[in-house]
């Protein structure tokens, strides 16, 4: 059943999509719009706008936009229904139970995952707590990582028992189905004998807690020596890796200055207890240009404490450059006599590692002495190839004055004159800067062919005729009175005008809103179109909206053109069947003589 349009209107009306979007992104305002760096692409120069009178959002780096359901979806990793929950849940208002065509209830929502976890989370701390079954459990987390009871408690930590069903029983008996426990990874299901088992056995349990208090996944970790070592919730209704960062729920709230990135749960729980309450976690996953937009909300720097093996150092290498696209200043733990936080403050004390973190080195520096590291200097190739690996650092920093200090650093390390370093620099820039004007003009050349659009891959085929069909839509989407126009008949436009078909749909469902009771509301389209969908067609309102021409006789001009052009295209298809039935004729006549 599709979601009531009247109440889909009311959690609209009672979203304040200022205050929304201003939870993810620091907002500045613009005349009477706000403006910030997208929440959905890296970007260093400000292009997401939000309009509040609109009550839209719009990028014009990554052409995101739409309501704000749109945004949720994209943000949180929700459907249209999940996400119109989201801001229902916030706005206080009851959602109508969702039901299909034969009456019964369908799908699982987020907020049906959500209560799910909560109630496995309670379950893993009372394994946990229980003596009989969570020994082993709390011998791990008291004994060999020396947590307090208080910090287990404070983190929510459980114990998954190492049995088939244990976790799958007592969740079916408080009234959750086999599909619920599935979509929320909870469960597994036997392909042997189809029957369900509990995805997470003999494992200490993490809750991962979301900046809203929710449980949307776990991390389990085993107490032996099998594989695989952590097991994460995958991507469910309510979770999604590249959104959430491991107890972030706490950190935000003591993070202006700086956070610390750790590779694991128990780096983070160990620093929380020595008092840095500004540490975090990826989840079981790689940092992520999402991540990186996430630090950019809550804090000005982060602190890197990885391992210190070649993993734990190609991982620092990423991790200080996806944080540097979004303008992040980073900064790298080196740690000597410890291989994790962990470990360090339980052999030297939380004041030692407090004087680690303000010793903390540069992105460069770390770079650099990883670079000087691998080669004997005193041979001159083997000083030539470090310089060159120096350099090409160099010249990835976009700040020339970023530039100018760390080459006299480098020139310094290397025994060498500033200005030979330089003039390599500015080589490497040359040949980077040619070679993103070469990418540039590919990528226009491609766009003005339309190839590789994803969203409406028919543009290819016919270019002016989508041009068309997005003058036509833009005006359609902006103004009520030609809507109507259309709806009378006053303005004889078909759907089979139309020669892609993702236009077509757009229109399709336009018209079908306009001469419903309720009427057209943007919004709505978001039930039958995907968040990347609904930016394309709000890129076609904003672009039309930007034009100071938009009056009935510019809108009449945009029909006809695309009248024409469809009966262009309906005239070559009836030539070309025409010659089709043509020849197929002649070939029958033939075959008929040459029998006769």
């Amino acid at each position: 059943m599709r979601l009531p349009e009247n109440f889909v209107q009311e959690v609209l009306d009672r979203t304040d999509i200022e205050e929304l979007i201003g939870r993810y992104v620091t907002l500045k305002r613009t005349g009477s719009n706000l403006v910030g760096l997208c929440p959905f692409h890296s970007e260093k120069t400000p292009s997401f706008t939000v309009s509040p009178s609109k009550n839209m959002f719009f990028c014009f780096g990554c052409h995101a936009g739409g309501s704000a359901i749109t945004f949720v979806q994209k943000a949180e990793n929700l459907e249209f229904t999940d996400a119109v929950a989201f801001l229902a849940d916030r706005a206080g208002l009851p959602m109508p139970r969702e039901t299909d065509d034969a009456g019964r209830t369908s799908g699982v929502s987020r907020k049906r995952v959500l209560e799910a976890n909560l109630e496995a989370a309670k379950f893993f701390r009372a394994c946990l707590f229980d003596p009989a079954i969570g020994k082993a459990g709390m011998d791990y987390f008291k004994g060999t990582r020396g947590l307090t009871e208080a910090t287990i408690k404070h983190f929510g930590l459980g114990f998954a028992p190492n049995t088939f069903g244990s976790l799958t029983d007592y969740m079916k008996g408080k009234g959750f189905t086999d599909e619920e426990l599935q979509t929320a990874f909870l469960c597994g299901k036997s392909q042997k004998t189809g029957r369900s088992y509990d995805y997470f056995r003999n494992r200490v349990m993490f809750p991962i807690i979301d900046t809203s208090g929710n449980i949307v996944a776990f991390g389990g970790r085993v107490l032996d020596d099998s594989k695989p070592k952590y097991l994460n919730t995958s991507d469910t209704p309510a979770f999604k890796k590249s959104n959430h960062l491991f107890a972030l729920n706490f950190a935000r709230h003591s993070c202006t200055e700086r956070m610390i990135l750790c590779e694991g749960y128990m780096d983070v729980i160990a620093l929380h207890a020595a008092g840095f309450e500004f540490a975090v976690a990826t989840l079981g996953t790689a940092i992520t240009p999402n991540h990186a937009r996430i630090f950019s909300k809550y804090t000005k720097k982060v602190i890197i404490s990885y391992d210190a093996d070649e993993a734990g150092q190609n991982a620092a290498n990423k991790a200080m450059r996806v944080l540097g696209d979004v303008g992040m200043e980073v900064r790298v733990l080196r740690m000597s006599g410890a291989k994790d936080p962990d470990e360090y403050i339980r052999k030297f004390g939380a004041d030692r590692f407090r004087r680690l973190l303000d010793e903390s080195r540069t992105g460069f520096e770390y770079k650099l002495e990883n670079i000087l590291g691998n080669y004997d200097l005193s041979v001159g190739q083997e000083k030539i190839r470090a310089s060159s690996e120096v350099c090409e650092v160099i010249a990835g920093y976009p700040s020339p004055v970023e530039r100018e200090v760390y080459l006299r650093e480098a020139a310094k390390r290397l025994e060498l004159p500033d200005e030979v370093l330089k003039n390599s620099v500015e080589r490497i820039r040359h040949k980077q800067a040619e070679a993103y004007k070469a990418q540039q003009t590919r990528e226009v050349r491609a766009s003005i062919k339309h190839f590789g659009d994803r969203i409406n891959p028919d543009s290819a085929k016919d270019p002016k005729a989508a041009a068309a069909e997005e003058n036509v839509l833009g005006l359609l989407l902006l103004f009520g009175e030609y809507r109507k126009e259309v709806v009378d008949g006053r303005v004889g436009l078909e759907a089979s005008d139309f020669v892609t078909s993702f236009h077509r749909r757009v229109f399709e469902a336009i018209m079908r809103m306009q001469a419903s009771e309720e009427g057209f509301r943007f919004a709505m389209l978001g039930e039958d179109f995907t968040p990347d969908e609904m930016g394309r067609i709000q890129r076609m309102e904003v672009a039309r909206r930007e034009l100071t021409e938009n009056g009935p006789e510019v809108f009449r001009l945009a029909a006809e053109t695309l009248r024409r052009i469809a009966e262009r295209n309906r005239n070559r298809e009836s030539d070309l069947q025409s010659r089709l039935d043509y020849l197929r004729k002649a070939k029958l006549h033939k075959g008929k003589e040459q029998n006769e």
